[in-house]
């Protein structure tokens, strides 16, 4: 077996603490836990981490800028073969490294993914929708195609994640810009389903900003799409609806986050890059 990091990417998410604990849990433990935070994470919540966690050797690291930032700042000390990416609102269950890992060191696969299971049951018509939505993904979309894993339960060689970087033009959606320019390079990903984390939702109360957050992801999704020439096949695609009210303000949310993608990535990209780029429909792209 290979060395591995489990990156855990935080601001100022007292869940870390969990997150670090399930950590200790695991059969195969990380070599290293790298806590990818911001200026303004508190001294006292990496105390409180390293304190609580005491058998993992847990790095602390501050970087500027968002999450994508972050991560893409912290590659430069990735020394370890495999990285493995975890939320700070997930906690592992006791095989989740150990079955995450085994398709890259075994040679099959360049990175890896898992499912996602509610941690709590539902208490709100937010938290209700963001579970289907979730289960929705891992049952219909990401088995028909890897690009749609989301990042916070996947596991990477690390010289293939130095080799493509993080594009912090694209928030909220680097997940899908990694892996679609992973596959564009010929690395194989894989889907384990067997490789789950429990998610806390619990955050998404508030439907102003649950949102402000799916609007971001809308926006920062079609740029992705955009910028890998995906956006045509992606209207196209089919899948399951969502049985919940919520996809209606969704939907209603896609055509404007469209508009707003196209302008912002071109303002971004470079005129290279929007060479090869469809100019978007007026339909929007549905989410993943």
């Amino acid at each position: 077996m290979g060395t591995v990091c489990v990156e855990v990417a935080v601001r100022d998410d007292p869940r870390l603490i969990d997150a670090l604990a399930s950590l200790e849990r695991q059969t195969r433990r990380p070599d290293r836990v790298l806590i990818a935070g911001s200026a303004i994470t508190p001294a006292a919540l990496v105390a409180a981490a390293r304190e609580k966690a005491p058998s993992l050797s847990v790095e602390f690291h501050a970087f500027p800028g968002g999450v994508v930032d972050a991560r893409q700042a912290s590659l430069a000390g990735l020394r370890e073969a495999v990285t493995a990416f975890l939320d700070s609102d997930e906690q592992a269950s006791p095989e989740w490294l150990a079955r995450l890992v085994a398709p890259i060191e075994g040679g099959t696969a360049a990175f890896s993914g898992g499912p996602t299971r509610p941690l709590k049951e539902p208490r709100s018509s937010i938290e209700r929708y963001s579970v289907l939505l979730e289960e929705s993904i891992y049952s219909d979309l990401v088995p028909r195609k890897v690009v749609y894993l989301p990042l916070q339960n996947t596991a990477w060689r690390s010289d293939v994640l130095r080799q493509l970087g993080f594009d912090p033009r694209i928030p909220f959606a680097e997940d899908h810009d990694l892996e679609s320019r992973a596959a564009r390079a010929g690395f194989t990903g894989v889907f384990v389903p067997e490789a789950w984390v429990h998610h806390d939702g619990s955050s998404e109360a508030s439907f102003a900003r649950w949102l402000r957050k799916r609007y971001r992801y809308l926006v920062a999704m079609a740029m992705s799409l955009m910028k890998n020439g995906e956006l045509g096949a992606r209207v196209a695609e089919r899948r399951r609806a969502v049985r919940h009210p919520l996809r209606y303000v969704e939907g209603a949310l896609k055509p404007v986050a469209l508009v707003h993608a196209w302008l912002r990535w071109h303002r971004l990209s470079s005129s290279e890059e929007r060479r090869s780029v469809r100019r978007p429909t007026s339909q929007a792209p549905p989410a993943r």
